[in-house]
């Protein structure tokens, strides 16, 4: 876990790739870990050596990507209650994994093609967001602008965060991995409240992507404070003993 809290640390969103498919050894050892997850969730989601189809031309990705080759693709049953959850919490896990291998990543929800061939949605399957994993160059003036934007909206501890009493270390320790989870558009909707000693964490859904924050929050709270989240809105949070 405390790579993976460096990994929160250091990850930022790139938008600008090599145009390289991830070499055998990083591929085969995200695709493993893929495979665990897969396993551990009921999610199908699948990493693709290149879908640079699905970004290709200004219209896909409305000219806000370059040189996509490798994606994750977040996909599950659409029958599945917590899947947008999942797929938040799982593929955070996977991109904080591709940051300690030093590669680059980005949330992608909807400046994509889902009709490109690479994706193998089956029936009743639903495909959420996809995350380009890649080498990266040296960070564009613009990917610098849209970060330091974006760091200037995150919001206070105070804000995201409702108590009924002093917040003990472990629960301050998450919330400060939590200020650092991205979320579509930034706008950061998870709510946490600790209150008569129980912790629970929930979103107002007024946005598309609301509950794949969520999930991306989770995760960032459990690296830092340990611990399990359960799957649903509102679910509580229980202490490792």
């Amino acid at each position: 876990m405390k790579q993976l809290l460096e990994a929160i640390n250091i990850r930022r969103s790139r938008r600008t790739f090599s145009n390289k498919a991830l070499s055998a050894m990083h591929f085969q050892h995200l695709q493993n870990l893929m495979q665990a997850y897969n396993q551990e969730s009921g999610l199908h989601m699948q990493l693709i050596s290149d879908a640079s189809d699905a970004f290709n031309g200004f219209r896909k990705s409305y000219g806000m990507f370059k040189g996509v080759c490798t994606v994750l693709a977040l996909i599950g049953n659409a029958s599945d209650n917590h899947l947008e959850e999942k797929c938040g919490y799982y593929g955070e896990l996977i991109i904080l994994e591709a940051t300690k291998l030093g590669l680059g990543t980005c949330w992608v929800g909807g400046t994509y093609s889902k009709k490109a061939n690479v994706f193998q949605v089956g029936e009743n399957q639903k495909l959420c967001c996809v995350i380009p994993i890649g080498e990266v160059p040296k960070e564009t003036r613009r990917e610098k602008l849209i970060h330091k934007l974006a760091a200037r909206k995150s919001k206070t501890i105070e804000q995201m965060l409702e108590t009924d009493c002093p917040a003990p270390n472990w629960l301050t320790a998450g919330m400060k991995a939590v200020q650092k989870a991205p979320s579509a558009v930034n706008h950061q909707p998870v709510l946490f409240k600790y209150r008569n000693n129980k912790l629970t964490a929930q979103v107002k859904n007024k946005h598309k992507f609301e509950n794949i924050d969520l999930g991306i929050a989770k995760a960032h709270f459990v690296i830092a404070a340990g611990g399990n989240f359960d799957f649903g809105n509102g679910a509580s949070y229980v202490r490792n003993q």
